[in-house]
């Protein structure tokens, strides 16, 4: 325990760990992100918390979309070439592995075991450092088997991005 009990109760909280890509024109990223949840059945909504001076902010106002690269828990080392920003590994997106995604044209990572694109419907301000940013999911696909328990989150990686 420290002495910051939100701190502490927010890092019980589970989170994922994605790989966000997005596109703007011929322009493209890759990042990790955890912040993100399912926030509609009709339509079918994600929300994303997205940190407002990354550059994925910055394509995905622009491009208007976005796509969710989910991990199984085998794959952590394949996403851990995402994990630093674009001043300390300027080639990540160049020597990543990917096809455009049908629906968005956003990089669908071949080492993902299953992946999401969405249409940005709203980008929220909230006074924070991140907005929040609600997409339409308009595909999906799967490519390894897998259910939610085989996704990898930051428990397995052993990393905290809360508080």
């Amino acid at each position: 325990m420290s002495n910051d009990p939100i701190k502490d109760v927010l890092n019980r909280i589970p989170y994922g760990f994605y790989s966000i890509t997005s596109r703007a024109g011929d322009e493209v990223n890759i990042m990790v992100a955890t912040w993100l949840m399912q926030s509609s059945f009709e339509p079918r909504l994600l929300t994303l918390a997205l940190q407002k001076t990354s550059h994925t902010h910055s394509l995905v106002e622009q491009g208007r979309v976005f796509a969710v690269n989910i991990f199984n828990v085998d794959d952590q080392e394949a996403i851990k070439n995402f994990t630093k920003g674009r001043e300390k590994d300027p080639d990540k997106v160049k020597n990543a592995s990917y096809k455009p995604g049908p629906e968005t044209g956003c990089p669908i990572l071949d080492s993902a075991a299953a992946y999401l694109e969405c249409r940005v419907q709203q980008i929220i301000d909230v006074g924070g450092d991140h907005d929040l940013v609600v997409g339409e999911i308009v595909g999906a696909g799967e490519r390894k088997p897998g259910e939610a328990e085989d996704c990898l989150t930051l428990l397995d990686i052993g990393w905290s991005y809360a508080g």
